[in-house]
């Protein structure tokens, strides 16, 4: 996903940023004032900077190529030029999401940003002050720019933390898709094995594909088995026989299997309605059930 479609996410506008970390016209000036010092100097303080971070344990996984590490540099030099420009608008805030989103794609620590934006704060503030301004101006510029600096750190971050909070969501919908697999066994047939928990969110997966499934099959007989499920309570009970339901809504005959007998036992005691529940012990014989309710004949083939 590129920058520009973050920004027309749920993110903080860059009103909102401004808004929240006091960015107004007035500490704007004072960052301009202040970068027309250190802009000149620029070069060297980043060759500074790089020296300090070839010290630290993840320069050799991010820098380690020259190419590459003169690539950062130059966009080093690009972002800092822009931050003492101090045109806080859209577009600025669009190239703040854009570092967001590199370091959340390369994986860069979250500690080692903060530890380098901590460090270059401190060099462009006592290295690279040349003296020139009245102490009461410069305690001015000084806190200007820290303001400044939060304002693009609680940018980065949200972009950083909302893609990899995404990235994590997809992660466990990839899983939880991989831990409901409805199998097509035979034309008509589809099986649901189940293992593990079911939690409510599971549960809703395992309703959407499941009814998915048999629409796009018109599947005849499904077979959900529990065997592998560790915990049945009421709240596993109740998603169970209403996927169960929705499923003969839909015109195909459901049959649980797997049921062991504390399960079965749970079951009874919680109360839960089985007239219309088709059940079996074993895989085995919904497979039997299921097989003469799609009129396929199976024989056991012996060796003379």
């Amino acid at each position: 996903m590129s920058s520009v479609d973050l920004h027309n996410e749920s993110l903080a506008n860059v009103q909102q940023l401004r808004a929240m970390l006091d960015i107004d016209d007035e500490l704007l000036d004072d960052v301009q004032r202040y970068g027309k010092i250190v802009i000149p100097q620029l070069p060297q303080f980043l060759d500074a900077f790089y020296a300090w971070m070839a010290g630290q344990p993840d320069y050799r996984t991010f820098f380690s190529d020259p190419d590459r590490l003169q690539r950062v540099k130059g966009g080093q030099l690009r972002y800092w030029q822009g931050f003492f420009q101090a045109q806080v608008d859209d577009n600025y805030l669009r190239r703040l999401r854009d570092v967001g989103e590199v370091h959340a794609r390369i994986g860069l620590p979250l500690p080692t940003y903060f530890a380098a934006m901590d460090v270059s704060l401190a060099m462009l503030l006592e290295n690279f002050y040349d003296n020139s301004l009245e102490p009461d101006d410069y305690i001015r510029c000084a806190r200007a720019v820290t303001r400044m600096l939060h304002f693009d750190t609680t940018a980065v971050v949200e972009t950083y933390s909302h893609l990899i909070g995404r990235r994590m969501a997809e992660q466990t919908r990839t899983l939880i898709a991989m831990s409901t697999p409805v199998t097509s066994l035979w034309e008509g047939i589809l099986l649901l094995p189940i293992i593990g928990l079911v939690d409510s969110r599971r549960a809703q997966d395992i309703m959407h594909s499941s009814l998915s499934r048999i629409a796009e099959s018109r599947a005849k007989v499904f077979i959900i088995d529990i065997s592998g499920v560790s915990v049945v309570d009421t709240a596993v009970a109740n998603h169970l026989i209403k996927v169960v339901q929705a499923s003969q809504l839909m015109g195909c005959s459901c049959i649980l299997s797997g049921l062991s007998p504390a399960i079965a036992q749970t079951i009874v005691e919680l109360g839960i309605p089985v007239n219309d529940l088709r059940t079996t012990s074993t895989l085995r014989n919904a497979l039997e059930i299921a097989f003469k309710f799609a009129g396929v004949s199976v024989k056991q083939i012996t060796d003379n």
